[in-house]
């Protein structure tokens, strides 16, 4: 099976996953190992919730882990597509808030993922350019490359739905 790239210019991370703040991780569904192949990411029980912004057969998470998938593009999303960012950074929050283990992934672990862990550092009290600036140290210096998901930060999701909405 051939596995679609990353992104212009970027290379799959390392690491399946990396914790941004205490309880909240970013990650995806491949990684390279150390000799340098793309290989894939199978989380069992490593944590309490899953967020999944794509997904894949066999790559987890265990059973009796909450996990919840949302397939998006890693391009313009749709007013809904940015009310689901809104309603999984939500549920993100709370999990880390309670104390919880949370692995918010999308296929390489940069945009999408980044997108969402973003707004729940936002929702956690962090700046905007902090949450972004998070995302980009802790996980990959190729994370949040997609500039019209920056834009939804900077202009605020709530803000770029309406706006958004407003193109239908």
């Amino acid at each position: 099976m051939r596995i679609k790239n990353p992104g212009p210019g970027a290379e799959f991370a390392e690491t399946p996953w990396n914790e941004i703040v205490p309880g909240l991780f970013m990650g995806g569904h491949h990684r390279r190992d150390e000799s340098g192949d793309v290989v894939p990411v199978v989380v069992t029980d490593e944590f309490d919730v899953v967020i999944s912004l794509y997904s894949q057969a066999g790559h987890g998470p265990g059973p009796g882990v909450q996990h919840h998938i949302a397939h998006m593009p890693d391009d313009p999303l749709t007013s809904d597509q940015l009310g689901e960012v809104s309603r999984l950074a939500d549920i993100a929050r709370a999990a880390v808030s309670d104390g919880k283990r949370v692995l918010v992934r999308c296929h390489a672990g940069y945009n999408r993922s980044g997108l969402i862990t973003a707004q729940t550092l936002h929702r956690l009290g962090y700046s905007i350019d902090d949450a972004i600036f998070l995302v980009r140290y802790r996980r990959s210096k190729y994370a949040l490359n997609n500039s019209i998901f920056v834009d939804y930060l900077t202009t605020g999701i709530d803000v770029a739905r309406l706006l958004t909405g407003l193109e239908t």
